[in-house]
């Protein structure tokens, strides 16, 4: 079935570095819902495996003492929607990675895997680049934690050293108090697709609901890694609740991003449906969030 060189499964964070250091080619394996599929198609023939699997202390969603909001890297994608803490405070991340295949991946497959991937069109990626995600590493001299604009380095291609593994991804509490959000994945099929473009915007409202104080906007597939769009959030703090504002703020995404021509899409067609997605996302948030268009 699996051509493998040899199977070793970590029985904690600390194991798991362990295993890194000494078995420095090994595959990290978490849900398998990417790996074992390449390795059934050859593409990682002859690889070691390290599973984190069975690691529960990085699965689950809490609070922490600062009242940020903890993923532990092994959650799956059904846990994180179906979390209540998720359901309070950012909703808009279980809808998003409840887009993710089928619904048997979406029970194996994990925030961490989703992540650590490195691809554009991960269904969660967006949603977190737009909600200021903090990325949990964790190795040999202990705990770092970057931004995850930074953890992201190119197309494929994630920052994490050699005797890492991600073990969490953390959403400040100044991201998600009192901000509400909504995330577009347009793709050829509704279900179990890549997205051609997704989408994720997030605002929070002046106290009077008539003007947006913060937007935050960040795509998929809109450059070889997620993206925020500072133009077009530029575009929208401190404007009011207005037509004119919505098409400023879609507008402004086209001096950001950095679609590619593709069997998928055109660059020409992707930069259509990034404007007409942006907006129709700010709309969104702004409804969930109490305000209404003048």
């Amino acid at each position: 079935m699996y051509d493998m060189k040899a199977f070793y499964e970590a029985q904690s964070v600390a194991d798991a570095i362990r295993l890194r250091l000494e078995h420095p080619e090994a595959q990290i394996l978490a849900g398998g819902t990417d790996v074992l599929v390449q390795m059934r198609e050859g593409k990682r023939a002859g690889k070691e495996l390290i599973s984190i699997y069975g690691i529960d202390a990085i699965r689950g969603v809490a609070l922490d003492n600062d009242e940020n909001i903890r993923i532990g890297s092994l959650t799956s994608f059904s846990h994180i929607t179906k979390d209540p803490l998720i359901q309070k405070y950012i909703n808009v991340l279980g809808e998003a990675v409840d887009m993710v295949g089928g619904p048997q991946i979406r029970n194996a497959g994990t925030i961490g895997g989703n992540t650590c991937n490195g691809v554009t069109s991960a269904d969660s990626a967006s949603t977190l680049f737009a909600w200021d995600a903090i990325v949990e590493l964790t190795g040999s001299e202990g705990v770092r934690r970057l931004p995850i604009q930074q953890f992201y380095i190119s197309a494929g291609k994630v920052d994490i050293h050699p005797d890492e593994i991600q073990t969490a991804i953390i959403i400040p509490k100044a991201s998600y108090e009192n901000c509400f959000g909504h995330y577009i994945k347009y793709a050829m099929r509704n279900a179990m697709d890549i997205a051609t473009t997704g989408c994720s915007v997030n605002v929070v409202l002046s106290e009077d609901k008539k003007t947006i104080t913060r937007a935050r906007i960040a795509y998929g597939v809109a450059g070889p890694i997620p993206m925020r769009a500072p133009s077009a959030e530029a575009a929208a703090n401190g404007n009011p609740l207005t037509a004119e504002t919505v098409e400023a703020f879609g507008a402004a995404v086209l001096s950001d991003i950095h679609p590619r021509d593709s069997w998928r899409a055109s660059k020409a067609f992707r930069e259509h449906i990034a404007v007409e997605l942006a907006k129709r996302a700010l709309t969104e948030s702004i409804r969930l969030a109490g305000g209404e268009l003048a």
